[in-house]
């Protein structure tokens, strides 16, 4: 599976991407030439609209966006990379990209609002930046939006 690294102009991009369970890093600032480094050492996929950045000569492959609009990103990405077949949504933290666990509600009801404990009873886990996901109201419209981006 395809892994990215984001620039700092896509940081909406990264968080879909991590969203569909696509390994994605994303900083607010990093220069340049550590941007190809480490996507270089990790194997990852620089995507950018930094035109200048694009046209550089590195060893590490890129991918340069032209539109702004973040589903028309999504959908350019999953045919040029055939990521279809390996979706898996809601796997990684949307924050930090970090693999989700599973996580019994009696671990974590101490952290839950009242509605949420009443109401739902399967939750995930962020070991790394310690966020609790459950599937409410912005998962379903997250689904949605997946829906309309993953071709069928």
């Amino acid at each position: 599976m395809p892994a990215f690294v984001a620039d700092c102009h896509l940081g909406k991009l990264a968080k879909y991407l991590r969203l569909m369970g696509y390994d994605t890093l994303y900083f607010t600032h990093i220069d340049d030439n550590d941007l190809i480094s480490l996507a270089s050492a990790q194997n990852r996929i620089i995507l950018t609209r930094d035109r200048e950045l694009a046209e550089r000569r590195s060893n590490a492959r890129l991918y340069f966006f032209d539109t702004i609009d973040t589903k028309q990103q999504l959908q350019e990405l999953i045919h040029a990379f055939h990521l279809e077949k390996y979706h898996a949504p809601f796997s990684r933290c949307i924050v930090c990209n970090t693999p989700l666990q599973i996580v019994e509600k009696e671990n974590i009801a101490d952290r839950l609002p009242e509605k949420v404990k009443e109401h739902f009873s399967y939750f995930e886990y962020c070991p790394v930046c310690d966020r609790v996901y459950w599937h409410g109201d912005h998962y379903r419209h997250m689904l949605e939006f997946l829906r309309s981006v993953i071709p069928r």
